[in-house]
């Protein structure tokens, strides 16, 4: 269809009484047709003619109403979902900040200052724990969070030049490191300090969220290491077997964990195993 340019309500009808239509009033006018009634012909031909085209015009205008008010919506709901994405991106990057940074966004309670200070480990360990990886208990010693203490002017982020296990050397922040030669494996702690660093192990993965079913596993496991037996009898290997069966059994679910075999209930005493130990 072809695009009308010009709105008909606007035209106006030529003068056919002109010289300019003289040819053809001489074409129409006979004896049975006067030149007014030629001329009134001509005039009613115009007329229809031009209404024809209002018509077609009003269905052009219609139309283009039509699509802009089509446009308009399609551009509206086209920002609006700019906009959606831009809130849902702002708010996904909030959370990712909220979930980097969570103790920045820890909102403030309304104690004073505490008597106690809260016990903090070092930063490699609460990276590892928020990671939920195994850590050894002597960062929850006394000895353990006194050096946490006098490391904490280090920045977390500083990096230092680090020997790989595979003998490469590559750059890694302080926090990701720890100092191997102070820390004591868990079979070589006292059992003392054994059962001092549980229940700070224990708090610690719980502000690092872990889920609340191994936290009580994790506290059911110790517990029965600690009122086992063994701990009673005044033969020491029997303690240094308990140290040693937490020791190994705690890191081998943490292996396992990663693996197809799944987590399982880590607190029940195997004792087969423990008498193997």
């Amino acid at each position: 269809m072809l695009r009308i340019w010009n709105d008909p309500n606007l035209n106006i009808c030529p003068d056919y009484v002109s010289e300019v239509f003289a040819n053809i009033q001489a074409q129409l006018v006979n004896d049975n047709t006067t030149k007014a009634q030629v001329m009134q012909l001509l005039h009613n031909i115009w007329e229809a003619n031009n209404n024809a085209i209002k018509v077609l015009w009003q269905q052009q205008v219609d139309n283009d109403r039509e699509q802009q008010e089509h446009l308009r919506r399609v551009n509206e709901d086209e920002q609006e979902r700019l906009n959606q994405e831009k809130v849902e991106e702002q708010e996904t990057a909030c959370k990712e900040e909220k979930k980097k940074n969570k103790h920045k966004f820890l909102p403030i309670l309304e104690t004073g200052i505490p008597d106690d200070l809260t016990i903090t480990p070092c930063s490699y360990v609460l990276r590892k724990l928020d990671n939920g990886e195994y850590v050894e208990l002597w960062y929850f010693t006394n000895d353990g969070l006194d050096e946490a203490k006098q490391k904490k002017t280090v920045n977390n982020d500083t990096m230092i030049l680090s020997t790989l296990a595979d003998g490469s050397t590559a750059w890694v922040s302080s926090a990701s490191m720890r100092s191997a030669r102070a820390v004591v494996n868990d079979e070589n702690l006292p059992f003392e300090e054994f059962c001092q660093a549980c229940p700070r192990f224990l708090t610690a993965i719980e502000e690092a969220e872990w889920p609340q079913d191994r936290v009580r596993m994790m506290a059911r496991f110790w517990m029965n290491i600690q009122v086992h037996q063994f701990h009673s009898l005044r033969d020491p290997i029997a303690q240094k077997s308990l140290l040693v069966y937490q020791s190994e059994q705690r890191k081998h679910w943490h292996i396992v964990v990663k693996s197809s075999v799944g987590p399982y209930d880590l607190s029940l005493v195997n004792e087969k195993v423990l008498k193997d130990m």
